[in-house]
């Protein structure tokens, strides 16, 4: 087992993990690979002022490992600031291992990666992710005890996602009452990018409210059982981005707020769980501005998983104190629009400023006698 930053990938571009890692400022980025297991995985933590690096680990078929550096350099970023806004005591940390969960994911491959984190010494606290579960953070747990998010019958958390889809319910509701004048969503038309475990409980709830839901995955045999479980209507991958809705949900892989979807979204709200939806934060965030759309920032209305692990952290599962805090979503949201539209500004980028802000000031008292 090598945890060291592969030297083929720095020889043939002496300058590319460096640069970006300098350019987005983060503390540590650690390569893990083992040939008999297959391992490949990146851990990032980029900021530890408010406490260690927390984030999920992600388990996707990347093309190549630039790309998975891209993604897991952002989705780490990303934490930091999801941890700041939501007013926990965590750090900013991902983590991603190349490779299909369906075909590669193995016992050995995980029990070696948690020897991984374990290695990192508490610098880095993982938990389930696209592509994960919380069984695998059982697994993973028998390496390391820098891992949350384990079943409820191990006294931990349970799935994140639970929590994340009823945050980002509340998110869009406040969302919805921006642009609509009133946070109902009975009625409304939604617009769900992503089959998968944060889907699978806010669609329940939308529909519950009835909300007409429309829902698309990358896999066609995910989405068959999801709408067959679930509920909502099945679209295919490539169309979701055309359909005539109120809100459009990205619940997947992230950058889906893009040059060429921008011009094709008819929706007037933006509020899904995906990470990093801006594909360029300066320019889309702008663009979502200019169009009218009441954009609901990612870190700010996905926070309600990693609250739900932070009772976790803390000592002793609390689901109460977690529903509690996730439904704050709500206000932050509401606080963070009616700030960019007053302002005129980017709602991504006046969140952003918001948790710096608070990073910062835990950073003075840090330095202080």
């Amino acid at each position: 087992m090598n945890t060291q930053t592969e030297a083929p990938s720095l020889l043939a571009n002496p300058d590319g993990v460096f640069a970006q890692v300098e350019k987005m400022g983060h503390e540590l980025v650690t390569y893990c690979y083992d040939q008999p297991t297959g391992l490949k995985a990146i851990i990032a933590v980029h900021n530890s002022v408010l406490g260690p690096g927390m984030g999920g680990t992600r388990m996707w078929p990347y093309a190549t490992e630039a790309e998975a550096l891209t993604d897991v350099l952002r989705l780490a970023r990303g934490m930091t600031l999801k941890n700041s806004v939501a007013g926990l005591n965590l750090g900013g940390g991902k983590a991603v291992i190349i490779g299909d969960p369906r075909r590669v994911k193995t016992e050995a491959l995980l029990r070696l990666y948690g020897k991984c984190i374990q290695n990192l010494n508490g610098k880095y606290v993982t938990a389930e992710d696209v592509g994960m579960t919380d069984h695998d953070m059982e697994t993973i747990a028998l390496q390391t005890r820098h891992v949350s998010g384990l079943p409820l019958y191990r006294g931990g958390s349970g799935s994140p996602a639970v929590m994340t889809g009823y945050g980002v319910y509340v998110g869009m509701k406040a969302a919805a009452k921006r642009a609509f004048g009133t946070d109902s969503l009975a009625n409304r038309k939604v617009a769900v990018q992503g089959a998968g475990a944060v889907s699978q409980n806010l669609v329940p709830l939308l529909l519950k409210e009835g909300a007409t839901v429309f829902v698309s995955d990358v896999f066609e045999d995910k989405l068959k059982a999801f709408v067959a479980n679930f509920g909502g209507q099945a679209v295919p991958a490539d169309q979701i981005y055309d359909l005539d809705v109120d809100i459009y949900s990205p619940n997947a892989l992230g950058a889906t707020i893009n040059d060429d979807t921008l011009g094709r979204l008819k929706c007037q709200v933006i509020a899904g769980a995906a990470n990093n939806q801006l594909a360029n934060e300066p320019k889309h965030g702008l663009a979502c501005l200019e169009r009218g759309l009441v954009y609901a920032p990612d870190f700010v209305i996905n926070g309600g998983g990693v609250t739900n692990i932070a009772t976790e952290i803390a000592g002793q599962y609390n689901a109460a104190w977690a529903k509690a805090q996730t439904e704050q979503i709500y206000d932050r949201v509401g606080q963070v629009v009616d700030q960019a539209q007053a302002q005129r500004r980017n709602a991504q980028e006046v969140a952003t400023e918001m948790a710096l802000a608070r990073i910062k000031a835990v950073a003075h008292v840090k330095t202080m006698y």
